[in-house]
């Protein structure tokens, strides 16, 4: 694992309502013996990642890998380590609600292990959005088995909850710094309607509630706020066109001269998607799968697409003067893919330096991300 300087991030509960205040919560969020941060003096470094969504073969996989004994998310991760490691602030998408006793599944209805959330850790992410399709796959008592695997790993969480109260939070994590609210939203659950009886456990896709909440946290004390979406139509390269409306919904949002967003991350795709400046806001349609078995897209044959993603970078830079917005300075992507044979998210930069023959996926990757203009707006390709 390569060493850095990494400040201990700091949870903070912030009830969405206006004017409310800040509380530190007393609870762990570094794992033992997890690098310290590189940031530059002032500013900070975010990574995200797509959906993490074992299927059956990536769980029969993930027990391999721990020798009988348990699963073992880890070496899975550790092609993308040093990237995730190194970041102020690295955030991923768990797509699946965990199983409990061993119940274990993959589609059509995902119950997953709870040893991923310890394996996120080690692999050097700080939270996860929560709210997909998939969260509710065994009912409310899923959702409440997750989080608690969550915090027991020190994993931080947005996007769903296990009571009413818990719904109206959200974690700001210190990112060098800078505070970052994370907030997360799904625009369907693959289980059905949310139960009337506890609406709150899974965050629904509203504009007016998202806005509300992004102001919520900024009058509480957040730098920075980042919203991620479950959304869009699986299966395609390009946004769909309510993508492209809430895109400029939420990026459009204002509270003065400042965004009341900073970020925005889409997911469920299962294919990588285009980053875009939207309304100076830099917007991530679809990041992808990190983590995803073999996948049919819609067909009966296998579909490569839906074992390659995105992890995105940007680099923050303070306000000139108090009270003004925290600037991308740097925008980049870095593609990978998850190679079905050997079970390991794959870093393709670092794989095709090293030799191996990966070059028409990276630029497919690249070709897609580049697809709406964002490379006139500075995106780059990093590694």
């Amino acid at each position: 694992m390569i060493a850095r300087r990494r400040q201990v991030a700091l949870a903070l509960t912030v009830l969405l309502a206006a004017g409310a205040a800040c509380q530190a919560e007393n609870r762990p969020e570094r794992a033992p013996g997890r690098p310290a941060p590189t940031s530059a003096a002032r500013g900070f470094t975010l990574v995200a990642s797509g959906d993490v969504l074992p299927s059956a073969s990536v769980i029969e996989r993930a027990k391999f890998d721990a020798g009988g004994n348990g699963y073992d998310f880890r070496p899975m991760l550790a092609g993308i380590e040093p990237v995730v490691s190194r970041a102020d602030l690295a955030l991923c998408h768990m797509e699946t609600a965990y199983g409990a006793n061993g119940a274990y599944t993959g589609s059509p209805l995902f119950k997953s292990p709870p040893e991923v959330a310890a394996a996120l850790v080690a692999t050097g992410y700080d939270g996860c959005s929560t709210a997909s399709e998939h969260a509710l796959d065994d009912g409310p008592a899923g959702i409440v088995q997750t989080l608690d695997a969550m915090d027991r790993a020190g994993l931080r969480h947005a996007g769903t909850a296990r009571t009413a109260d818990e719904a109206r939070t959200v974690t700001i994590l210190q990112a060098g710094p800078a505070r970052v609210a994370h907030l997360a939203y799904t625009d369907n659950t693959n289980a059905g309607a949310v139960p009337a009886d506890q609406p709150a456990v899974v965050n629904p896709l509203d504009v007016q509630r998202i806005v509300a909440d992004a102001h919520a946290a900024r009058q509480a004390g957040a730098d920075v706020v980042v919203v991620s979406v479950h959304w869009g139509t699986a299966w395609q390269d390009a946004p769909d066109q309510r993508q492209l409306t809430l895109a400029k919904q939420l990026t459009a949002a204002r509270t003065g001269s400042r965004p009341d967003i900073d970020l925005v991350l889409g997911t469920h795709g299962q294919a990588p998607q285009a980053f875009e400046k939207v309304n100076g806001t830099w917007v991530v349609y679809g990041l992808g799968a990190q983590i995803s078995g073999e996948t049919a897209g819609g067909q009966s044959a296998q579909d490569p697409r839906g074992n390659q993603s995105t992890l995105g970078r940007f680099t923050f830079a303070p306000p000139a003067k108090a009270g003004g917005r925290w600037e991308v300075t740097r925008a980049e992507f870095v593609p990978q893919m998850y190679d079905l044979d050997a079970g390991r998210v794959v870093d393709l930069g670092a794989a095709i330096a090293s030799g191996a023959e990966l070059v028409p996926v990276r630029d497919r990757i690249r070709d897609i991300v580049f697809g709406r203009g964002a490379a006139k707006d500075g995106l780059v390709m990093g590694s």
